[in-house]
């Protein structure tokens, strides 16, 4: 009912600066909250930011936050996150998901769809 794809991901150095898009296509993508996870080789995947089906609520990761901001615009099917001051440790594979609730967003389990992934490395 849901599909997304990522895009926006490449090579940058510390302290630069990245825009992801997931682009959605499919029925009702208003009414789905969004969240990004990502996943560096070895590791399990995390979560990163989320925003409400509303938009008036974000979450975020203590490794990213006051860095990375979550958005989304319905309008377009799209849900952005502006990477800035970016690290080393920030590079891996970057995910979008859709969960069509608004609760348990820090949980990947509560997401019903996702994206292929983008890479991002990010060199010291």
């Amino acid at each position: 009912q849901v599909q997304l794809v990522e895009s926006g991901g490449g090579l940058v150095q510390a302290g630069g600066s990245l825009r992801l898009s997931c682009a959605a296509s499919g029925r009702t993508f208003s009414s789905y909250a969004m969240g990004w996870f990502r996943q560096a080789p070895g590791k399990e995947r995390e979560f990163v930011a989320a925003i409400s089906w509303s938009g008036g609520r974000t979450y975020y990761a203590h490794s990213v936050k006051g860095r990375f901001t979550i958005s989304r615009d319905n309008a377009k099917n799209t849900v952005y996150l502006q990477m800035n001051s970016l690290k080393p440790e920030d590079t891996a594979v970057y995910y979008c998901a859709a969960d069509n609730s608004d609760y348990g967003l820090m949980s990947a389990l509560q997401y019903d769809y996702w994206g292929q992934g983008t890479q991002v490395t990010v060199s010291s």
